[in-house]
């Protein structure tokens, strides 16, 4: 969907992701990697987010993903929806209310709840939250989007078209 066709109470949904054990560890060893620079795979100490029986030990069934996975995902869905607009200007705050369980089914939602001018932008306020595949809510939050009104003589051509007047 177009952002410049939302209106209040237009809502957005992400096609259903499966939390996978691969998906969680990614997360998880990713921050240690980056951070050493070196090439290799680095890994932490056990977590709630990577080893079971840490878990368990912690009240928990089973490993849960780390919260900013589903963040992760609620941006996506506003940055396929706003462009680069919304990665410049945006801006995005969500709370976890449930865990996350390996191999269940995400889904990143977010609805229209005001649409205002603002400094020759168009500001859309969203309610945003992912939920699984029997509509409960696992993260809820709120994001504001900015998107400029584009002028045509200023954007670069599209590639392989000819914008020159002849």
């Amino acid at each position: 969907m177009m952002a410049a066709s939302l209106k209040v109470g237009s809502e957005l949904r992400s096609a259903p992701r499966e939390m996978t054990r691969e998906r969680m560890r990614w997360y998880v060893d990713a921050q240690p990697t980056v951070a050493a620079d070196n090439g290799r795979i680095q890994t932490q100490e056990p977590t709630i987010h990577d080893d079971d029986d840490y878990a368990r030990k912690q009240g928990l069934p089973g490993i849960i993903a780390d919260g900013m996975i589903s963040t992760n995902w609620i941006m996506g869905l506003l940055l396929d929806t706003f462009g680069p607009d919304f990665a410049r200007k945006g801006k995005l705050r969500t709370k976890y209310i449930a865990p996350i369980y390996e191999d269940q089914v995400v889904i990143s939602c977010a609805r229209v709840t005001a649409v205002e001018k603002v400094d020759g932008a168009t500001a859309y306020r969203l309610e945003v939250w992912s939920e699984d595949d029997t509509a409960k809510k696992l993260t809820v939050g709120e994001a504001i989007a900015y998107v400029r009104a584009h002028d045509p003589e200023k954007c670069p051509p599209v590639f392989g078209q000819d914008h020159a007047q002849g």
